[in-house]
């Protein structure tokens, strides 16, 4: 294949993500959200929000690493944040689902975004902390939109929560307040097991 046939594959490809279902449902609860609309929903909050990251952010590269940062979700599948039993093995099957689904570019592209997903999935970058600071801020907001959503549905108890929102609290801390808020909230309303 030319340059331009692996390009289209690619983009006819990850089309296939729009086919991934998420746990967390839309605010109007009408069903759950797809993983191409998660990455579209963080790249916008990305820049709406850069002003409260804890440390300048390159938000370009920020923007490309959450639009990528799912893609191999396209082979491995989305799986639930709190589902401890669909976590054994995600990492292997993600790197599964990176070696083919990068593979599919030209290798200097394929090489960059892999390399973009691979500085998400490490946590170690300013721009890489914020994204997933702001991974774990979406569906925050969207459970408690719709009345506990998918912590009430999976029964997700308070700790397990402020284990998975911890990140907000270095890479967002400004937000930290309105996250608690949210946590103590949903426990009080019976949203979250206490």
């Amino acid at each position: 294949m030319n340059r331009l046939d692996q390009q289209l594959a690619f983009v006819l490809e990850i089309d296939k993500l729009k086919t991934i279902l998420r746990q967390t449902l839309l605010t109007d609860s009408s069903r759950r959200e797809n993983s191409a609309e998660h990455s579209w929903h963080l790249a916008i909050m990305s820049f709406l929000l850069a002003e409260y990251a804890a440390a300048p952010v390159d938000i370009l590269r920020v923007i490309k690493m959450l639009l990528v940062h799912d893609l191999i979700e396209i082979d491995a599948g989305d799986t639930f944040a709190y589902d401890v039993a669909g976590n054994l093995g995600r990492a292997e099957r993600e790197q599964r689902g990176a070696e083919r689904i990068f593979a599919l570019l030209p290798e200097e592209q394929g090489r960059e975004l892999r390399a973009l997903w691979e500085e998400f999935e490490a946590f170690k970058t300013p721009e890489s902390k914020y994204a997933n600071a702001l991974d774990r801020l979406q569906p925050l907001l969207h459970n408690a939109r719709t009345e506990g959503g998918t912590w009430r549905i999976h029964s997700v108890a308070r700790d397990q929560v402020y284990r998975r929102m911890e990140p907000i609290r270095t890479a967002l801390p400004e937000l930290w307040p309105v996250v608690t808020r949210i946590i103590e909230h949903a426990c009080a309303s019976g949203w979250i097991v206490p």
